[in-house]
């Protein structure tokens, strides 16, 4: 079956901006950050019965004992943030039966006399740390208005990183396992234990997690806890950034909340009404528009590892990745390239142009038999530490996608899916039989809880919708649906990458932050070169 691609920053289309941001600073830093207890809410309106959560105190403090990875250790350590962890229910509709908590990261407006609150950001995924993104935007914030003028607020979504309870499936030694899993077999047998691992996936998911957290992960949840966050920051109104399916929970929120929202940047827009399955074959054809962009740029080169015929790539792409799904090559540390990470790795480089160096030395390197390259790439996809330790990105996405999402329980509809994904994305075709099996969202033990969106939204302000031309996880026509839906402003950038806005492409970091600070939209019609 066809991967089903994560939308989210942190790691791709913003992982320049991370790197960047987690290297410039000394293990010391933190040493001067010393707890304190502030207590800005409650502010705006209040739900009956949730008055505690809306006013709660937040104690900022040390990011220390907030990172789970070593990266994220590294990135926690500017002396510029500081963390707090915030109180939700679990459910909303009984808010007395248990609490959970949200980890919360904050870079503090830097002209406190000219401040105006606090811009929450979400990267997308699902399951991205909000916290790792802003930590890594830190340095990007800190010379405009944006960074003198709001406190840039990340916040982890329920169930993801420092957030507690976790969402934790598999164990990191089963995650490398499921990795090297080819699924061989397409025989009614071979589909049966395909179908039977996805089932044990389920009920995984269930038995370490827990079926309550698991039926109040969706964005409809994180969007109520947006609005907790909010009042606990003391904001009267919302400003929001949201990238990749980042917009998703913005447009929630939007739909739930909106008389509380300020300003919203939506960038890198999921489409609010498409059905999961033509979403999934839109993605796919959007992939394909980047592979063939690549091409074109490889094509040029005397190193091209894919020739200097554009035009076939894609066989060459899949004669040389195709024999790792019967040989996985073996790596130096002991470790196995398979055939699902060298792909994996292409669509990592895929969400950006300033990625596709690295995409040509790993396929250069994987036609001489290594794979040390492409295996990098796959495991910053995948979440994979430098100590070997899995960040629950992956269960934390399958968690919420299954309950935000319609479920197909039908195998010839997920044959048809297979067969249109290919066609869209032929440079992903291994030519393997065109078989329907049941993903793990069939089996899910919580049902879904999404709903479709209200058209009508009274008081919600003109909110500003980011989208590249050559988007290729989001497509620029989800950008132009949601501008629609929302009755929003659209800034076009004309790019091959993915997301725009704080990534230094002046034209639209100028137009998305004079919206942010003074609520001026860019034109009608206005546009960015990439």
């Amino acid at each position: 079956m066809p991967v089903v691609e994560r939308r989210w920053t942190a790691l791709c289309a913003l992982s320049a901006v991370l790197l960047a941001g987690c290297t410039a600073t000394s293990p010391n830093n933190q040493a001067q950050v010393q707890p304190r207890v502030e207590q800005r809410g409650p502010a705006g309106p209040v739900p009956a019965g949730l008055e505690r959560y809306y006013a709660q105190k937040l104690t900022w403090e040390s990011c220390d004992g907030y990172a789970v990875s070593s990266e994220q250790r590294e990135a926690f350590q500017r002396r510029t943030v500081e963390c707090a962890r915030m109180t939700v229910p679990l459910d909303y509709a009984r808010p007395g039966a248990r609490d959970i908590t949200l980890g919360l990261l904050r870079r503090p407006a830097t002209e406190k006399d000219k401040r105006i609150g606090s811009v929450v950001i979400n990267p997308g995924g699902p399951g991205a740390s909000g916290m790792a993104a802003a930590a890594g935007m830190s340095g990007q914030v800190r010379d405009n208005d944006l960074g003198k003028r709001f406190d840039l607020v990340g916040f982890d979504p329920r169930g993801v990183g420092a957030s507690q309870p976790e969402v934790r499936c598999l164990t990191d030694a089963e995650r490398d396992e499921l990795r090297l899993d080819t699924d061989l077999d397409y025989s009614p047998a071979g589909v049966a234990a395909s179908e039977a691992e996805e089932k044990d996936y389920a009920t995984k998911c269930a038995s370490r997690t827990g079926t309550d957290v698991l039926a109040n992960i969706g964005s409809r949840e994180v969007a109520k806890d947006l609005d907790v966050m909010r009042s606990a920051l003391g904001d009267e109104k919302l400003t929001y950034i949201g990238y990749s399916y980042g917009t998703r929970i913005g447009t929630v929120y939007a739909e739930n909340f909106p008389g509380n929202v300020r300003a919203m940047v939506l960038d890198g827009a999921v489409d609010p009404d498409q059905d999961p399955n033509n979403e999934l074959i839109a993605q796919g054809a959007g992939f394909q528009k980047a592979f063939d962009a690549f091409s074109r740029w490889c094509a040029q080169r005397f190193d091209c590892a894919l020739g200097t015929d554009a035009t076939q790539t894609a066989k060459v792409f899949q004669r040389l990745v195709r024999p790792l799904a019967e040989k996985p090559i073996a790596l130096k540390d002991g470790r196995k390239l398979s055939y699902g990470d060298a792909v994996t790795a292409v669509i990592q480089t895929l969400y950006s142009e300033t990625q596709w160096e690295g995409l040509n030395s790993g396929l250069n390197q994987l036609s001489k038999g290594g794979g040390e390259v492409l295996m990098s790439l796959a495991d910053n996809y995948n979440g994979r530490g430098s100590d070997g330790r899995y960040s629950n990105i992956n269960d934390a996405f399958s968690a919420v996608r299954c309950v935000d999402d319609a479920r197909t329980s039908d195998r010839a509809v997920r044959a048809d899916v297979e067969r249109r994904y290919r066609q869209a994305a032929p440079f992903l075709d291994d030519g393997s039989p065109v078989v329907g099996y049941l993903d793990a969202c069939a089996f899910w033990p919580a049902p879904v809880s999404a709903q479709p969106l209200r058209a009508d939204l009274p008081g919600l302000p003109q909110l500003l919708v980011v989208s590249t031309t050559g988007d290729p996880a989001t497509p620029h026509e989800a950008g132009i649906k949601l501008a629609r839906v929302l009755r929003a402003r659209l800034l076009t950038q004309d790019a091959t990458r993915h997301t725009g806005f704080l990534s230094g492409n002046p034209c639209v970091d100028a137009a998305g932050i004079a919206y942010l600070v003074d609520l001026k939209v860019p034109a009608e019609g206005a546009r960015c070169a990439g």
